[in-house]
């Protein structure tokens, strides 16, 4: 089958992406922000109830917002004190899921050139998520308590659209599950009513090629390994 312009441009798009991990401080135009959500937005959702609501943070709020969490994060006593809300990894992991994950976080690690012993290290990096990796734009997301699972796989497909359209406009993203245990905070300085649950954060903004860690290329298995055809 011949691919076509509109095949190339979306397929491209789509595998362009990459968790990006390092940002340039070049802005981005609030005309950008606002045409990627809203393209976003046409991810289906059950009986159309777009259950997504969604916090930009650029400039002095986002800043404050990460020199919040980074002082928890950094503090033991106050560290332990902030759990997730829900569970979003395995409570109890297993191969082939737990295989996958060791591998791309010492892949990472060793771009950068963190050992096992570097402790220090490992979570240094790991704070920087809550810098948005340097991203100017910082992207909370919330849902609404009383949605059900469903929901939340609607969700994911908006998600996965902002970051597709992002690409389409040469921007980067970096989807982060890392900001829910730090729920609290954002509830406290986003002013969020108790009815809205985080469901995670994103950076959004250019990625700096220059740096290693955007080299990473993470693996993905190939169609035989998870489908099955069935005539």
């Amino acid at each position: 089958m011949i691919s076509t312009p509109d095949q190339q441009a979306v397929d491209t798009a789509i595998t362009s992406r990459r968790s990006i991990r390092a940002f340039l401080p070049q802005e981005v135009a609030r005309e950008d922000i606002e045409a990627i959500l809203q393209v976003a937005a046409r991810a289906p959702s059950g009986t159309n109830t777009q259950p997504w609501k969604v916090y930009v943070l650029t400039g002095e709020r986002r800043e404050h917002l990460s020199s919040r969490i980074l002082a928890a994060y950094a503090d033991p006593d106050q560290n332990k004190q902030h759990t997730e809300e829900y569970a979003y990894y395995p409570r109890e992991w297993k191969s082939p899921y737990i295989d996958r994950r060791r591998k791309v976080g010492w892949d990472l690690y060793s771009l950068l050139g963190l050992t096992r012993e570097n402790k220090v290290g490992m979570a240094a990096q790991h704070g920087r998520n809550y810098t948005f990796f340097g991203a100017p734009v910082g992207l909370i997301f919330t849902i609404d308590r009383i949605m059900e699972q469903g929901s939340w796989l609607d969700y994911g497909m908006f998600l996965q659209n902002i970051m597709v359209a992002a690409r389409g406009r040469g921007l980067d993203t970096c989807p982060q599950a890392a900001f829910t245990q730090f729920h609290r905070i954002i509830a406290d300085e986003l002013e969020l009513p108790e009815s809205e649950t985080v469901v995670c954060g994103m950076s959004l903004g250019y990625a700096d090629r220059g740096k290693v860690e955007n080299s990473l290329v993470t693996e993905r298995e190939p169609v035989s390994n998870f489908v099955k055809f069935m005539e």
